[in-house]
């Protein structure tokens, strides 16, 4: 356990690390009323265990808590609670989570990324519109595009996943029965199709997306011809609510995550096809 800008950040290296081999580095953000010892519990998301696999620095901040370190939220724009509320910089502290692991570990360069649940992946969001310098690429699991401004500084690749079914961040826009539980702490959350409208003009991609993979209850979708490190995909579960394809229950979501996709293994493999930024 780490203390970075007075919060704790969760670091997982990898056994095949060595000193000095550069190796990419994934930030990765839990969801808004979560913390990073949650988020890093593999009975719910098995970040570990596929860091371990596939070959990745993991580090785990925590957000801004309302309970100690505990019920914690990021200040996406329009959500959520007490670190939208207090207006907390959590690009800066994101920032600096990354410096301290580039301080102390060898990351490859250009191979910096950042993947959230929910509130966290609406706080990837806005690390691609103002940390486009330093991240290459934003996965979001269940969170959409709720930044209060958006001028990315040059394209950032952007994997969206989201479950029709969705109670929370509902699919078409709005939020859900789930959400509203404690309205203060959301927003009107924007759509799916709006959010990925949006990355597909930012990231300059051709209008009409070309289906990658189609398997039973879900599909992806890649937009084409964008910039030079401006991916876009959308991939789309028919079911399992507000939770992290692949995983475990989460205490944000009633639904039982699906198994149709495996949210590890299509971050992984989207950001794997990005070359390294120059």
């Amino acid at each position: 356990m780490l203390t970075i800008s007075g919060r704790p950040v969760l670091l997982h290296v990898p056994r095949s690390y060595q000193p000095g081999q550069p190796m990419p580095l994934l930030l990765a953000l839990h969801g808004g009323g979560g913390s990073s010892d949650f988020m890093a519990n593999d009975r719910h998301y098995g970040l570990i265990g596929h860091s371990e696999q596939a070959g990745y620095l993991l580090v785990l901040p925590n957000g801004t808590g309302a309970l100690g370190n505990k019920l914690a939220t990021w200040n996406a724009g329009r959500c959520c609670g007490k670190a939208r509320d207090e207006a907390v910089n959590d690009v800066a502290f994101a920032r600096a989570v990354v410096a301290w692991v580039q301080q102390h570990y060898t990351v490859a360069a250009g191979r910096v990324y950042a993947v959230g649940m929910s509130n966290g992946g609406m706080m990837a969001y806005r690390l691609a519109c103002e940390a486009a310098d330093l991240f290459a690429g934003i996965a979001s699991v269940a969170g959409t595009d709720n930044t209060l401004a958006c001028q990315p500084s040059r394209p950032v690749a952007v994997l969206h996943i989201h479950a029709r079914d969705d109670d929370h961040v509902l699919f078409n826009g709005g939020a859900g029965p789930e959400a509203f539980r404690d309205e203060s702490k959301v927003t009107d959350f924007t759509s799916v199709p709006v959010t990925v409208a949006q990355w597909q003009t930012y990231n300059q991609c051709r209008p009409q997306p070309v289906r990658s993979l189609t398997a039973a209850g879900a599909y992806c979708e890649r937009y084409t011809g964008c910039a030079a490190g401006g991916a876009v995909q959308l991939c789309v579960t028919e079911q399992g609510g507000h939770s992290w394809p692949g995983g475990g229950r989460t205490r944000l979501g009633k639904a039982c995550p699906t198994q149709a996709l495996d949210a590890n293994a299509v971050m992984w493999a989207f950001f794997s096809s990005l070359p390294p930024r120059p």
